[in-house]
């Protein structure tokens, strides 16, 4: 490997030109006829785009490099979509936004800071490579934002919540990073199955993700009979 690769490789990283898959849960079946993208929080009016007026946003295409919290990376990714920058002019956000809080389908969420979310790199891509998304890669629309662990490029999302305050999302009350930055390799927090399985983060997911299948049957026996 050329030192130029080196130095687009954070610590601990192993560089792959597959394209991994890592969920838990099953992939949602979208119906693109009822989607729909919510902008919400401390906005001045709440705002639900439907598919068609998504994709009549400005388009935008970004070269970028991803490093998921598992220990891969895979460079020269190329992402079609909307900035997020673009989708925010849509509405008048408060100066007190600090925060934004992204949800996806089935309740998924993550957090970010608002600052790492409007630079020329972040976006919501609906294709990948020239292609449009597959269901197991976050189709129809997913977040990338490529300077943080790819956990934070929240699949099948479905709007953004600007908040005055940082609210963990789902991985993250569960263990991971609240900001995840790679090259410092913040990769969890003091959850105590990271302690339990040692520094295979493979492990560590394979152990996360049995358990948050379970908490999702527990969720799903206990809600009542419609």
């Amino acid at each position: 490997m050329t030192k130029h690769l080196k130095d687009r490789i954070p610590p601990g990283q192993f560089l792959t030109e597959k394209f991994p898959v890592l969920h838990a849960g099953d992939v949602p079946n979208v119906d693109l006829a009822a989607w729909n993208f919510k902008i919400s929080g401390l906005v001045e009016k709440e705002i639900i785009l439907d598919w068609n007026r998504f994709l009549a946003l400005p388009q935008s295409r970004i070269l970028c490099d991803i490093h998921c919290v598992t220990t891969w990376s895979r460079l020269d990714n190329v992402w079609d979509g909307v900035l997020f920058r673009d989708l925010m002019k849509l509405a008048n956000v408060s100066p007190a936004a600090k925060f934004v809080l992204i949800h996806a389908e089935e309740g998924w969420t993550t957090n970010l800071p608002l600052e790492d979310l409007l630079g020329d790199h972040v976006l919501f891509a609906h294709s990948h490579d020239g292609k449009p998304l597959t269901p197991q890669h976050g189709w129809p629309l997913r977040l990338v934002v490529p300077h943080l662990y790819f956990w934070k490029s929240a699949k099948w999302v479905r709007g953004i919540e600007f908040l005055d305050h940082d609210v963990p999302g789902f991985w993250e009350e569960r263990g991971y990073h609240l900001y995840a930055d790679p090259w410092t390799e913040q990769r969890f927090r003091d959850d105590p199955e990271w302690y339990d399985t040692g520094v295979n983060s493979e492990e560590y997911y394979r152990t996360i993700k049995a358990r948050v299948r379970e908490e999702m049957r527990r969720r799903k026996n206990s809600q009542p009979a419609e």
